[in-house]
């Protein structure tokens, strides 16, 4: 049978335990898109409500742009508001 040795990794250091994300970028996208994905649910609500039945596009998919910009909408806030709270305390 033959040993065989660990491979030596990659990477050495702490990289990953003093890993930071720049929270001014985030910052900077979260409050960019959180309006701009509010602004595409509601329109895509509001197209998906004023369509004929066998319009095209179809009722269903416009509901599911306008159920997906929502939950874009959702993450972006998140993502805001952990960023401001971060800010707030690191910085």
């Amino acid at each position: 049978m033959r040993t065989t040795t660990p491979r030596r990794p990659w990477r050495s250091g702490t990289e990953p335990a003093t890993a930071r994300s720049d929270l001014k970028l985030r910052y900077l996208l979260s409050l960019t898109f959180t309006p701009l994905f509010a602004l595409a649910t509601a329109g895509f609500a509001i197209w998906a409500a004023a369509s004929p039945a066998n319009g095209a596009p179809s009722q269903g998919t416009l509901t599911g742009f306008a159920i997906a910009c929502g939950l874009l909408t959702l993450f972006a806030t998140v993502d805001l508001v952990v960023v401001i709270r971060r800010r707030r305390t690191e910085l």
